[in-house]
């Protein structure tokens, strides 16, 4: 083999491991890149579309950063009622309820979303004035707009088998 040959053969197999060094860490520089945390903050801040902001509420919570808190008003007298809301009351019959008590049309009782099961309403008809006292044992009503589902027992108290729905007042009782 010449010298030539012989020189160029070496410079050859040196070249070879140089390249795939490079190569290596080109790649590494990518992937350190794509894994960058900052990039990832970046997106996780600015959601591109309302429906990526529907699916990460949690994001929202960054732009008050503060709770809003409500004030309760002290009532004058000691021992008066604690007013639950105020809306629209359906009645309703089902077969079981959330409690798991088996639903009964003839007793007094409600269905309200977010009252303890046993809780003991007053439900007024504000246009009427006649009340019913019930007890919560289901959950709901589901329809917007309504505060409260009662049996149709109580519907018939209130006077709204009829019209189906009714303005209320609902007062916690205990």
């Amino acid at each position: 083999m010449s010298r030539f040959a012989r020189a160029e053969s070496a410079r050859i197999s040196l070249a070879t491991p140089c390249r795939l060094l490079l190569v290596a860490v080109g790649a590494a520089s990518l992937a350190a890149c794509a894994q960058s945390p900052v990039g990832r903050q970046k997106a996780d801040l600015a959601p591109t579309t309302r429906q990526t902001a529907i699916e990460r509420p949690h994001r929202v919570a960054a732009l008050h950063p503060r709770p809003i808190s409500r004030v309760r008003v002290p009532n004058d007298s000691g021992d008066a009622k604690q007013t639950a809301s105020r809306g629209v009351a359906s009645f309703y019959s089902d077969t079981e309820t959330a409690s798991g008590e088996k639903f009964d049309k003839n007793e007094l009782t409600a269905a309200h979303p977010t009252l303890p099961f046993g809780t003991k309403l007053r439900v007024t008809d504000v246009s009427s004035g006649r009340f019913v006292t019930v007890r919560v044992n289901d959950r709901g009503p589901y329809v917007r707009g309504r505060v409260v589902d009662i049996s149709p027992s109580a519907a018939e108290a209130l006077g709204m088998v009829d019209r189906g729905i009714a303005n209320v007042r609902l007062d916690v009782v205990r």
